[in-house]
């Protein structure tokens, strides 16, 4: 089928799919799949024809090709994949997997190679079809209302891994690491705090890699009674114990093909370790109470809030199980180390609530300055309760006050915009606290880049930091 280029751009200025400069194989294959309840797709053929149909209409679905004349599909992932209104799907006939990782880096929902992918072209059009609830309010205020590319420069676009969102150096590596070990089938351990979002790293890393069409199971191995360990993980045979009435499948066959991310695995217990040790090198398990092995294949994630090494010491974890699953680690930053991640995240998560209910808010940069400033000892996790309260104490589309508890803790420690004046006749502790808080403005708060200015440990300047407090 071939297709009227003029004809294209005209028509259906309805159609919740806009196609941005696939080559003509591609466009035509997706103008035959388009089901034919639906209007034809829009067609742009440059950005700047995708930026002027964007102006007009509100597609729900852009399906962009590789490349175009005046830029890249990824100039297309850049300034739109962060629209919560908006799917942003990449189609090419010339697949290439260093193009794909680094579409869905760049916040690509699915890359597909056409024709091969036809099926999966035709579910995400149908989709686009379908209402979601909140979209339509969020689009009859889309330009009154911030993007996430409108809120940052033009040369520091925030990047997203799945549905993780950052922008400041400690993401991007951890981006770069996870979309690095992602196209393999080595494990992977996780470690940060708790909050840090470990089980979204764990669903990106999925998501990147061959298996994303098979499943993804998280379970976390501290939350499961120890005598219910073996059972739900490796599974049970009928009769295996009082109460088995019937056989049941563990999660290692149920996520056969695909990802198994196991959270808090230093919380399993010793004997548990010892028979998924024996799963992962020998790739087979005997279900509990049966003598038949079963060949499973499955990529494990693994996750931990506690040092590895002070678990072996303290005989939570196996050294052996923990070489095992060391293959690649990867260390998720807390929220304070992520500078101007904060403000990003907190945004986003105002937006996100907002896409649901339609209801939209912003915080102003004072507040978001003031959230930069706390510490967040829950992160990512506290970080979004936050958010959700403020949300409920606000009446106003602005955000300005903050809660009393979180500004007593930020009131001690003010927002600089320069580094302090130090008066040289200044009593030695006054001295002492305008050296810390210079050292925090010229650092954005992030605590530990100050340490190292300061030359000394984080632990040092937290020990400080309480000080102050005492004496504030």
């Amino acid at each position: 089928m071939s297709v009227d280029s003029d004809a294209l751009r005209q028509a259906a200025c309805r159609s919740p799919i806009l196609l941005v400069g696939p080559d003509k194989v591609t466009r035509d294959t997706l103008y035959a799949i388009c089901p034919s309840t639906m209007p034809p797709p829009t067609w742009a053929g440059t950005l700047a024809d995708a930026d002027a149909c964007l102006a007009r209409t509100l597609p729900s679905l852009v399906m962009t090709g590789l490349e175009m004349p005046d830029g890249s599909g990824f100039d297309v992932l850049d300034g739109w994949a962060h629209r919560r209104d908006l799917d942003v799907v990449m189609c090419t006939a010339r697949p290439q997997w260093e193009s794909a990782v680094q579409a869905l880096r760049r916040g690509a929902r699915d890359y597909l190679v056409l024709p091969e992918d036809r099926d999966r072209a035709g579910e995400w059009m149908v989709r686009a079809s379908e209402p979601v609830p909140g979209r339509d309010r969020v689009r009859a205020t889309a330009g009154k209302t911030w993007s996430y590319t409108d809120r940052t420069d033009s040369t520091d676009h925030p990047t997203a891994l799945g549905r993780m969102l950052g922008k400041s150096d400690a993401m991007r590596r951890v981006f770069d690491a996870l979309a690095r070990v992602a196209p393999t089938d080595a494990a992977v351990l996780l470690t940060g705090e708790s909050g840090t979002g470990k089980e979204l790293a764990a669903r990106a890393v999925h998501d990147l890699s061959e298996r994303r069409d098979r499943p993804f199971l998280a379970v976390n191995c501290g939350a499961i009674a120890p005598n219910l360990v073996e059972s739900e993980v490796f599974g049970h045979d009928r009769g295996s114990f009082t109460g088995a009435e019937r056989r049941h499948q563990g999660l290692f066959e149920r996520a056969d093909g695909g990802t198994l991310f196991l959270d808090e695995v230093a919380e399993m217990p010793l004997a548990s370790q010892v028979n998924l040790l024996r799963v992962l090198e020998t790739g087979r398990l005997t279900r509990l109470g049966g003598t038949q092995e079963i060949a499973v294949d499955v990529r494990i994630v693994a996750a931990t809030n506690v040092r590895p090494d002070e678990a072996m010491q303290a005989g939570k974890l196996r050294p052996d199980l923990y070489h095992r699953l060391n293959v690649f680690p990867v260390t998720l930053p807390p929220l304070r180390e992520r500078g101007s991640d904060i403000a990003l995240l907190a945004q986003a998560m105002l937006d996100e609530a907002g896409d649901r209910d339609g209801v939209r808010m912003h915080f102003t940069p004072r507040a978001l300055a003031a959230l930069s400033q706390h510490d967040w000892p829950g992160n990512v996790r506290e970080l979004r309760n936050f958010v959700q309260r403020v949300r409920i104490l606000t009446a106003t589309p602005e955000i300005d006050t903050l809660p009393p508890p979180i500004l007593a803790e930020i009131a001690a420690f003010p927002v600089r915009d320069q580094l302090t004046h130090i008066a040289l006749d200044a009593p030695l502790a006054e001295l002492d606290r305008q050296v810390i808080l210079g050292a925090l403005a010229q650092c954005g708060g992030v605590k530990a880049r100050a340490a190292r200015q300061l030359g000394i440990s984080l632990k040092t300047l937290y020990a400080r930091l309480a000080q102050l407090r005492t004496t504030t």
